[in-house]
Parts: C-alpha cells; sequence; structure tokens
C-alpha cells in the first residue's frame, strides 16, 4: 500500500512496482489519513504487507503559518498509519526529509547524526519518524531524502522551465548546498528496501553529487535547450539566502551520506545530472 499517490513519488512508485507485486495505491480522495478509524478499517480490510507512506504536508513555508494541518499529516497520521499496521502485522517504510537537520556543517548527514529542524516542516517531519519507529520498532524503515523532482507534480525544474520561459533573467540561491533527486530514483531504491524486509531503522538515499540551487538551475537550462523546452537562453543570477527571505528557515548544508543505504540494499547511486537529463528527456516527449 502507498500513500500519497497522486505526488510525484507515488507516480514513480507506481510506474517502478516489481512485477508481481500487488499495489494498492491510495490518496486523500479514497482516504483520508486524519481519520484514525478510517485508516485503521481500512488496512483491516485490505491486509497489507507493507506500507509506503509517501503522504505528506510539504508546503513548507505554509507550515509555518498552519502548523496544527502540518502536525496532523506529517505526525499523527504517520502515528496512525504505523499504529495500524503494528495491529495488522504490516512494516511501514516512512518517507523523511533533509529538512530535519540544521547547523552548521561541510560533511554529509549520515543517518544516526542528531536533528536539528529549523522550520515547522523539518519538525514536524521529524516528529513523524519518532512516532513510526515507537510504534513499529524493527518493522519500520525511515528513508530521507531531498531536493525531489519528477516530470509529474510541481517542483523546481519544472518552476524554474516555467520561469526562464517567461523572464528575462532568473536569480537563484546559491548558498545553499544539496543534491537534486529524481523521484524515479527513489522510488527504485524504495522498492529495493520493500524486498529486504530485514533492514530497519534510517537510511538516506539522493542521487550522486552536490548542487547549490544556482547548480542545479544552471544544469536546467543548459540540458532544457538542445531538448527544445526552453527557446532561448536567460541570464542566471547567483543570490545568498539573505535576498531571498522566506518564511521557512531552510537548511544551507543538507548533502546526505548514503554509504549505509549502499551496503544494504545493493544500490548504487547515479550522478543527478544524469538522472536530469533522463526526467527532461520524458518531458520532450510527453
Amino acid at each position: 500500500m502507498i500513500t500519497g499517490a497522486a505526488g510525484q513519488l507515488g507516480y514513480e512508485l507506481q510506474r517502478t512496482v516489481p512485477t508481481g507485486t500487488t499495489l494498492l495505491a491510495v490518496d486523500i480522495d479514497r482516504l483520508d489519513l486524519t481519520d484514525a478509524s478510517a485508516v485503521d478499517a481500512f488496512i483491516a480490510e485490505h491486509q497489507p504487507g507493507v506500507i509506503i507512506n509517501g503522504a505528506a504536508y510539504t508546503a513548507v513555508d505554509k507550515a509555518e503559518e498552519q502548523p496544527e494541518l502540518a502536525e496532523a499529516v506529517n505526525v499523527t497520521a504517520a502515528q496512525t498509519l504505523a499504529t495500524s499496521a503494528r495491529r495488522r502485522g504490516a512494516r511501514m517504510i516512512q518517507i523523511s526529509t533533509d529538512f530535519v537537520f540544521g547547523g552548521a556543517t561541510v560533511l554529509p548527514w549520515k543517518p544516526g547524526d542528531g536533528t536539528a529542524p529549523q522550520s515547522v516542516y523539518g519538525r514536524t517531519k521529524r516528529d513523524g519518524e519518532i512516532a513510526v519507529h515507537s510504534a513499529l520498532g524493527i518493522d519500520a524503515l525511515v528513508i530521507r531524502t531531498a531536493w525531489l523532482y519528477s516530470a509529474r507534480g510541481g517542483n523546481f525544474v519544472k518552476t524554474m522551465l516555467r520561469l526562464m520561459a517567461e523572464r528575462d533573467e532568473v536569480r537563484v540561491i546559491a548558498d545553499q548546498i544539496g543534491t537534486p533527486t529524481w523521484a524515479n530514483s527513489l522510488a527504485r531504491t524504495i522498492w529495493a528496501a520493500v524486498a529486504r524486509p530485514e533492514v530497519s531503522g534510517v537510511l538516506h538515499w539522493t542521487d550522486a553529487g552536490v548542487a547549490s540551487w544556482y547548480d542545479f538551475a544552471v544544469a536546467i537550462q543548459e540540458e532544457a535547450l538542445p531538448r527544445g523546452l526552453l527557446a532561448r537562453a536567460v541570464p542566471i543570477h547567483a543570490i545568498p539566502t539573505t535576498a531571498y527571505p522566506t518564511p521557512a528557515q531552510r537548511p544551507h548544508f543538507s548533502v546526505l551520506d548514503k554509504s549505509e543505504t549502499v551496503t544494504a540494499l545493493h544500490e548504487t547511486p547515479i550522478h543527478w545530472r544524469t538522472n536530469l537529463r533522463h526526467m527532461l528527456d520524458e518531458l520532450t516527449h510527453a
């Protein structure tokens, strides 16, 4: 069973589902995860062996104004799913985020590093991790990711393509560092984790490499032009975070250490720029 089926990760999970897997994909229109009795009845009826919780409140800045809603989706709903999973003997994979980290570092974050979320979104995702582990113990796996994008849904790549087509120049933050991650790559890694029920705890997954948002934007334009996704090049200006204040504070360095995932799942990350090309090829032929 996957939740958040209409989102970009849910879409990629559905199109990468392994042969022979019976998949139950649900979104808010079919199951309200904030309704505990409905969730428990649904899981009791369908008896999933594994629940992949891809549903989340991800409007990072709006979460500062709507902390109760973020809490309901990211913490309470995750706890409800985990509690129901425990009752039915199911395993759960909770998808989480680099936003659980904060503070100054120049080394990739390891799964066991201390969390220090700097936003409502980050705090609620961290608390969701804790709730799931508390309910399920070794039957829970948290997979943290970062900078997710896909041909489906809204994301940085599609926003940049729109702005570059509409404007004569764009300004992009250059002092936040992380790793762009194609949702298809994450989906395949999640399915690898499903196939290894002995794996639990916390793992990290992103594509390979490191970039700033500015680097990412430059690559998007460079790759989009020869594919005909953009008609012209526009200047891209690097700006500091201070020049683009937002309600929620973002991590300045959110590169995630994937070495434990590589060992546990035998998955090898592909460089983010290679996967960006795959996604843009998809848009080209859409």
